[in-house]
């Protein structure tokens, strides 16, 4: 009987070593690890197009870099990255190409999908953006009465919202301060009532981001505020004055209202998730501006280079990814925290949640087996400093084991006092106790009472890896996003996960759009649900109805 592809990746030479090895380490400290080699701190570490990554603070050798290494090698980590490159359909469920690299492609590359060259029409799409942006920017674009757009709101969901908001949020610094942006994606109605509250329809406009304009929640939305405009501008010719689209389906554009000049699209080997450098940034350029934006997409090219041609020793995102590999298959780490030591990264964790966990959040190997491993751990996180008065305390005291990612800079774009001073010592102390802790009798040379002793004690031997860059501009912002991208993509390789689709979002979808219609039935539905599902339909209609 032929081995399956899912016994294939437990029966390589690799992970058979790693899993040996594992035991090895597992008995060993961080501390003994550096006391044996005071040069670790210089020797585990990596840098590449101003990303600095010193990875010595994880529970690993030289001997689990080596078989780590073996394990991307023996699973074909390079061809399949080759073939991504190449424009090759390994997006198999859904037959497409996975090619999210060919958006920040400079001009003059040349990149196939189908036999076709694509870059040329990326910078199609893009020089219309810019043109569109510097008009919304200057103030040459006018709303149906003639007054200047001063309000932006993007409607979108999923990758559709949580790029452009991140993006705005990181690079916040670089906006145009005049003009005033919004995130709408939530189907909840608080979330548009609220966005457009305080606004005037006159100067608002609307960017709808939907790559087939049939997004549930983001054409109800997008209707509303249809809705809302229109109550105040009246005339019907006003959407196309007041609504623009990011989208693929002209005839739904159109029959909105939305004049299809003003239409932007992308394309089927765009995944949601990796749209943010796309039309789907379509806000974040008016933002910043077309120039910032070139500079964002040339960070993105700057780590797809890195990642495309440096050998894995000393490669960013492959070190990222089988790190992550290292402690959810041979240490049971069920999630994985990003610390971003700046606060205009708020909404990076977020960002990274639909990346990673939409991504290799699967159960089954590109040829349907059933896995018998660990695929991607739980992402999540908050900005340094706040963590640290909330969820710090588990990461340190707690049961469970918790690899971290500190990202930090070593230049703030808001100098005040010596602020980034006592904030990035907090980025190096926090790694530092994690890294060694504090030992019972360090704790008891300090006069600690002996009852007190085990509450000091802080275990250590916690990894974490910090991520250094010079400041937070554009094209950092593309850096880390593209790291974390080819990250994912080295462990949907060794799991051998499709980490292009995302089938586990449909089934709810079907069943909240059937449920929705039983939940506005004028008439008694017939419900054929389970017993739970059909008696909380039957108490909301009853609330509902008082």
């Amino acid at each position: 009987m032929a081995t399956t592809t899912t016994s294939q990746l437990r029966e390589t030479a690799a992970w058979r070593a790693l899993a040996e090895h594992a035991e090895e380490v597992r008995g060993a400290h961080l501390r003994d690890f550096f006391k044996a080699d005071p040069a670790r701190g210089e020797r585990l570490t990596a840098e590449a197009e101003g990303i600095y990554l010193d990875y010595s603070k994880n529970r690993i050798t030289d001997e689990t870099l080596r078989l780590l290494l073996q394990l991307a090698e023996e699973r074909g980590v390079a061809e399949r990255r080759d073939a991504m490159f190449a424009g090759e359909h390994i997006n198999v469920t859904e037959d497409r190409a996975v090619l999210h690299v060919a958006l920040r492609a400079p001009k003059g590359s040349h990149i196939e999908v189908d036999g076709e060259d694509v870059v040329p029409k990326v910078h199609e799409v893009l020089d219309r953006m810019s043109a569109f942006s510097d008009r919304i920017r200057s103030g040459e674009w006018t709303g149906h009465t003639g007054r200047r757009i001063r309000n932006v709101i993007n409607i979108g969901i999923g990758g559709s919202d949580l790029g452009p908001v991140m993006a705005y949020e990181a690079l916040r610094h670089y906006t145009q301060r005049d003009l005033t942006f919004r995130f709408v994606s939530n189907v909840d109605g608080t979330d548009i009532v609220e966005a457009t509250r305080d606004l005037d329809p006159e100067e608002t406009l609307f960017i709808v981001s939907s790559k087939t304009f049939t997004t549930l929640e983001t054409i109800r939305n997008a209707t509303t505020a249809r809705e809302w405009a229109l109550s105040k501008l009246g005339d019907e010719a006003a959407v196309a004055k007041h609504f623009v689209a990011v989208s693929t389906n002209a005839d739904e554009v159109s029959e909105f209202g939305i004049d299809t000049a003003n239409m932007f699209g992308f394309w089927d080997w765009v995944g949601g998730r990796y749209s943010m450098d796309s039309a789907i940034g379509l806000s974040t350029m008016i933002a910043i501006g077309p120039e910032n934006f070139r500079q964002m997409l040339a960070g993105f090219h700057a780590i797809d280079e890195h990642f495309r041609t440096t050998p894995f020793e000393r490669n960013l995102p492959v070190l990222l990814g089988l790190l992550t590999v290292w402690y959810s298959d041979f240490f049971g780490a069920q999630t994985q925290a990003i610390l971003p030591y700046d606060q205009y990264l708020k909404r990076f964790p977020a960002y990274l949640q639909q990346l990673t966990m939409e991504s290799n959040g699967k159960s089954v190997t590109l040829d349907g087996q059933r896995v018998d491993y660990e695929t991607s751990p739980v992402y999540w996180g908050e900005p340094g400093t706040n963590g640290q008065h909330s969820f710090y305390q588990l990461i340190h005291q707690g049961t469970k084991l918790i690899p971290c990612d500190f990202i930090g800079f070593d230049q703030t774009l808001n100098p005040v006092a010596n602020h980034h001073d006592l904030l990035t010592a907090n980025v190096f102390a926090q790694t530092e106790a994690l890294a060694f802790g504090k030992t019972p009798e360090q704790v008891r040379e300090e006069g600690t009472p002996e009852w007190l002793v085990p509450h000091r004690v802080f275990e250590g031997n916690r990894p974490s890896n910090t991520i250094l860059a010079d400041r937070l501009d554009p094209g950092t912002l593309g850096k880390l996003v593209a790291l974390y991208e080819h990250s994912v993509f080295v462990q949907g390789a060794i799991w051998n996960v499709n980490s292009f689709d995302q089938w586990g979002v449909e089934l709810g979808k079907v069943l909240a759009k059937r449920i929705a219609e039983e939940l506005e039935s004028k008439a008694e539905p017939e419900l054929t649900h389970d017993s739970s599902t059909n008696v909380l339909i039957k108490r909301y209609r009853e609330s509902k109805g008082r």
